[in-house]
């Protein structure tokens, strides 16, 4: 092979590699909110689709004309852990009230192709007002208004909407604000990633809430792994009711590495017996250094289980060490402590070190220098160190996991950080 052959197929390689970090972070990539990622997923979407459909069993869609790529990231087992987001409000999760606002306008724009707010909010009033299980919409009232607001930038931020005249925030003041929306009802449809339909289920709304896990493990069933695809209560898991060695085979590899490039990081004691002795096998070892070493990954195998680590960063969603959030700053420097103490910390304890750190820094998190303000920065700090898999719960504990020793930090100065609270750069 010459050297220019040579040249270009490492270029590939390379390109695949980011393209495929690229995407695990953000899973619904539009031309507009990165044009350069965009253009490199565009130019390798034939290697790409085919690296996710292999390795995870993801779908990808690539429509360059119309400026985004979707990925499907599927998962066996709902997870909480990256909820949507207001745009306002420090970036709080989304509540019910959001999450059936969001369902009722995505189904009210696929027939609008233009809307105006207030034209929308009139339809999503019918919509509820005429299903018995949701509750009415009402913009006479703020909160409600607040909520429906936070519903529309979270579709804009996917590129679902497009503000051609006015400015949504204005409607949080005014149910009168003028805003005029372009639509892509295209984009829109390709939002929901789970194989299944929740209309698909059949079930009635009383069924619902006695239902509701069952239900939503059966959204995310497979027909390829020969699992049953309906919601009742007869159906098991899709890797027990693998039609063929083959289909199970398939599950076991797509399982495993969906959990590894999807999780900060994946330990031995959460998987099954069958996945254990997939990644143990000669086959299953060799399919998983492989697949990571394609996405440019560096992996660390550890008795108690593996972590991927970004040399460039490119996929990572959520930072940690981050001195960008007062909990993630509150959330290293409780590592320390929670670390330190094999049997876990009850929340009296957690409570206590944080009004510790309210004490040593007293100019600092200034939204929790209040009453039980130190319960409050010890609970949004665990709940940090929940989503990095750093910790876990063993009945009212917290008990650090493995991965949670990796972090220490050296020294935490009151100077360092504008604010007059501590810098957590200085970590080892």
């Amino acid at each position: 092979m010459s050297t220019l052959a040579n040249q270009l197929a490492t270029a590939e390689r390379e390109e695949v590699a980011r393209g495929i970090r690229v995407l695990l972070a953000r899973p619904l990539l539009t031309e507009a909110a990165d044009p350069t990622g965009f253009e490199l997923v565009r130019r390798r979407r034939e290697s790409l689709a085919k690296w996710f459909d292999y390795t995870c069993g993801w779908n990808l869609v690539v429509e360059p004309r119309r400026g985004y790529a979707r990925l499907a990231k599927i998962r066996a087992h709902a997870d909480a852990s990256r909820p949507a987001r207001r745009s306002r409000s420090g970036r709080a999760p989304f509540d019910r009230r959001r999450y059936v606002l969001l369902c009722v306008t995505a189904a009210e724009l696929l027939s609008m192709p233009m809307t105006t707010i207030g034209l929308l909010a009139d339809r999503v009033v019918q919509a509820t007002a005429a299903d018995q299980a949701l509750p009415a919409f009402d913009p006479v009232h703020r909160p409600e208004r607040m909520a429906f607001v936070d519903v529309l930038k979270l579709l804009e931020s996917y590129g679902v909407l497009r503000v051609v005249d006015g400015a949504t925030d204005t409607y949080v003041e005014s149910a009168e604000a003028k805003v005029l929306y372009g639509v892509d009802t295209t984009l829109l449809m390709r939002l929901p990633a789970a194989p299944v339909g929740a209309s698909g289920l059949a079930v009635s709304h009383d069924e619902v809430p006695g239902r509701f896990d069952e239900l939503l493990t059966g959204i995310v069933r497979e027909r390829r792994y020969g699992g049953a695809t309906g919601g009742g209560a007869e159906d098991e898991a899709p890797r027990t009711t693998a039609a063929t060695e083959p289909q199970r085979n398939l599950w076991l590899r797509h399982s495993v590495l969906r959990r590894l490039f999807d999780d900060p990081v994946l330990y031995r004691s959460d998987l099954t017996d069958d996945e254990s002795a997939y990644v143990t096998s000669l086959t299953g070892r060799q399919i998983l250094r492989r697949s990571v070493e394609q996405a440019g990954f560096l992996l660390e195998e550890r008795a108690e289980g593996f972590l991927l680590v970004d040399p460039d960063a490119i996929a990572t969603d959520v930072r940690f060490p981050d001195d960008t959030s007062t909990a993630r700053v509150a959330a290293l420097l409780l590592l320390e402590p929670i670390c330190a103490a094999p049997a876990g910390l009850l929340p009296e304890q957690l409570a206590e070190a944080g009004a510790d750190l309210l004490r040593r820094f007293p100019r600092w998190a200034k939204a929790y220098q209040s009453h039980e303000g130190a319960l409050r920065l010890a609970d949004d700090a665990v709940r940090v160190l929940h989503g990095m898999g750093l910790i876990h719960r063993t009945g009212d504990r917290v008990v650090a996991r493995p991965a949670a020793h990796r972090y220490r930090v050296a020294e935490a100065t009151a100077t360092a950080a504008p604010d007059g609270g501590p810098h957590e750069g200085d970590q080892e």
